[in-house]
């Protein structure tokens, strides 16, 4: 694939696609894809994480070890590792290709550079990053409404 192939199919990606062309630039020229074997490990929960992988063709059986979460099918276009690409951390699941797949794999390192020379797709990164917590805040309350739990600035 062309360095505009994969700027394109970059911008299919939700999270990628709020940081523009121009980053998003950097982001294909820097990557790295890698084939993964039907049945192959991506990653285990646990490991070490640098980075994100985005499926390009093939799917992953994602499946948390401590059975904490239920598997998932991971497809062509899904960020895997999100979190990684911004913080020190590990990875809570097992990725296992479920068919002869390809992955382009984004280092930490390079995200981050490519936030530093593109503060404004940091900016639009942010404000998604915030907007997903204040959803998940919102949604931890209604759970906690429901079994009939109040809140810790409720109780003052």
């Amino acid at each position: 694939m062309s360095i505009e192939d994969d700027i394109a199919f970059f911008e299919r990606v939700p999270t990628l696609r709020l940081l523009g062309r121009t980053a998003l630039r950097i982001l294909a020229i820097g990557a790295e894809s890698r084939y993964v074997h039907d049945g192959e490990v991506l990653f285990h929960a646990g490991d070490a994480a640098d980075g994100g992988y985005v499926v390009q063709d093939g799917s992953f059986d994602v499946q948390s070890e401590s059975g904490r979460f239920e598997e998932i099918v991971a497809g062509p276009g899904t960020l895997l590792g999100e979190l990684a690409l911004l913080a020190d951390t590990v990875r809570p699941a097992k990725a296992t290709a479920r068919e002869p797949s390809t992955v382009i794999r984004i280092s930490r390192s390079l995200f981050l550079k490519m936030l530093e020379g593109y503060p404004e797709a940091a900016v639009k990164l942010r404000e998604q990053i915030v907007m997903r917590s204040e959803e998940a805040i919102g949604g931890i309350q209604n759970v906690r409404a429901m079994l009939g739990v109040s809140d810790i600035a409720d109780d003052n």
